[in-house]
């Protein structure tokens, strides 16, 4: 009876294990919401069997659930300073974190009124009652916007009239939903394929900010899971690299390059 029960949890934990090695948690910054499905999709191709489930949200409470020990097996930031916090933590890989994109921002507005082709200057207009970023403290999105808006000499005509998003897809949500009259969003969301057309945006020029560089790590759970390897390598493909530039986003160089 011992020996059967033992061959018995020994096969439970087989199966056990073979579950966690074909399922991959991932946690992925807001601004993926119109490519993480591509991309898992595209990774199931190329690794039979595998499933990749997605939680997304801000990349700065992400950081802090990781921290605090969440089951996300690799984490997909919107910048680099999260991942690179987690390695510093001895909470993630330090040898796998990689850049897999460079964001653009954007002015967004589905209010006829204002004129976008005008550029920045549109900002100036008084009828600009709420002015939508991501919030700094913990979307890397929130916190390029605040720099654009303080290199391009802006800061000062929105500071005022802000309006908060916990991350790019909440701030969109404000702007769609007439909360915000203008806003700041990532180019991904204008041209995702249930917002591409609706209303107008403007592409904030990169000249004197610094990119938005997009940083990947496998955690230390994800560690034990043969699938976060993969997955990282996969960021890296020509499949996945024109999923991502398709969405919007631009490459960081290959690593040969």
């Amino acid at each position: 009876m011992k020996k059967t029960l033992l061959i018995l949890a020994a096969s439970l934990g087989a199966l056990a294990f073979s579950a966690r090695a074909e399922t991959l948690t991932v946690a992925a910054a807001s601004d993926l919401t119109y490519s993480i499905d591509e991309l898992a999709t595209a990774f199931a191709q190329q690794v039979p069997g595998a499933e990749v489930k997605a939680s997304l949200g801000s990349s700065g409470n992400f950081y802090a659930q990781i921290k605090n020990g969440a089951p996300f097996d690799v984490f997909l930031s919107a910048d680099m300073k999260y991942p690179t916090q987690l390695a510093q933590d001895g909470a993630a890989e330090r040898a796998t974190l990689a850049p897999y994109a460079i964001g653009r921002i954007v002015l967004w507005s589905l209010d006829p009124r204002f004129n976008l082709s005008q550029g920045m200057r549109v900002l100036n207009d008084a009828r600009i009652e709420r002015f939508a970023i991501a919030n700094p403290d913990v979307a890397p999105y929130g916190r390029a916007a605040r720099i654009s808006l303080v290199a391009l000499g802006f800061w000062d005509a929105v500071k005022d009239k802000l309006v908060l998003g916990d991350n790019i897809a909440q701030t969109a949500q404000f702007i769609q939903t007439g909360n915000a009259q203008v806003g700041i969003v990532s180019y991904a969301t204008v041209l995702a394929p249930k917002v591409k057309g609706t209303g107008s945006y403007y592409l904030i020029p990169e000249d004197g900010v610094p990119p938005i560089e997009q940083g990947a790590i496998v955690t230390r759970r994800g560690a034990a899971n043969p699938l976060a390897p993969r997955f990282m390598q996969f960021l890296q493909s020509p499949a996945a690299r024109a999923i991502l530039l398709k969405h919007g986003f631009s490459l960081p160089r290959e690593k040969n390059a």
